[in-house]
């Protein structure tokens, strides 16, 4: 199995790890990775990794194995591949990842603010989209807004703990997807919490955030769509929301 450090430090944006062997025609796969695989609603990660003499391969996308069990780093087409064995230094695109984990943990705050059943989520570097299940949403996206920023400015804690899958089974409401479930058969749950000792939320959640609330920034409710009897899109935006 390969060893995804960005479960307990996302901060680490370098690192050296052991090339394990080739998956497929450009799929490089690690003893350990700082990589994160898409997984989520969020995207896998980009970068490079280094040789020793200093040359750079791309990497232009991370994903799981079919099994789950290892992540498999993509190669750009046309690169020329290492040998197992060697010993690499990662390099993740950390300006990419850091908005991703920037606009993901503004997504964990927007099911606070909106306590509705999750339907779907993207997380994207511009844009990101949550779906919720409200028959009569009735929300304003100002309103919204201003109070995703009253959290954001709040500053608080935002830390990754673990329980077994006895420990989710005894409290249900942990989950808030209405049609996906945590992936089981570890025999443990990775949880997001926001707030001293999760006060504010805390959810089952296997992707990467920032340590504090402020380091998210200016965020904004730019669109509520309706997509369906009971399906609501809410689409969020960095900065500022717009004069009307």
């Amino acid at each position: 199995m390969t060893v995804s450090v960005s479960q307990d430090d996302a901060y680490l944006s370098t690192m050296e790890a052991r090339l394990q062997r080739i998956e497929g025609e450009r799929g490089l796969v690690f003893d350990r990775t700082n990589f994160f695989a898409t997984g989520g609603g969020q995207p896998g990660d980009t970068g490079f990794v280094e040789l020793s003499g200093g040359r750079q391969i791309r990497i232009a996308d991370t994903v799981y194995s079919a099994d789950r069990s290892e992540i498999v780093m993509v190669a750009e087409e046309g690169a020329t591949l290492p040998e197992p064995g060697e010993t690499l230094a990662l390099h993740i695109d950390w300006q990419r990842r850091y908005r991703l984990m920037r606009m993901h943990a503004a997504c964990h705050l927007l099911t606070v603010v909106c306590p509705f059943p999750i339907t779907g989520a993207a997380v994207g570097e511009e844009e990101s989209r949550v779906d919720f299940d409200i028959p009569d949403a009735g929300l304003d996206r100002a309103e919204v807004s201003e109070q995703l920023m009253a959290l954001v400015c709040a500053n608080h804690p935002i830390f990754t703990r673990w329980i077994t899958d006895a420990e989710l089974d005894a409290n249900p409401g942990l989950v808030k997807s209405a049609n996906v479930r945590p992936p089981r058969g570890s025999g443990r749950i990775r949880l997001v919490c926001i707030g001293e000792d999760g006060t504010v939320d805390t959810q089952p959640c296997g992707g990467t955030h920032v340590q504090e609330t402020q380091e998210i920034g200016d965020i904004h409710v730019a669109k509520i769509e309706k997509k369906g009897r009971s399906n609501r899109r809410f689409r969020l935006r960095f900065g500022p929301l717009p004069a009307a």
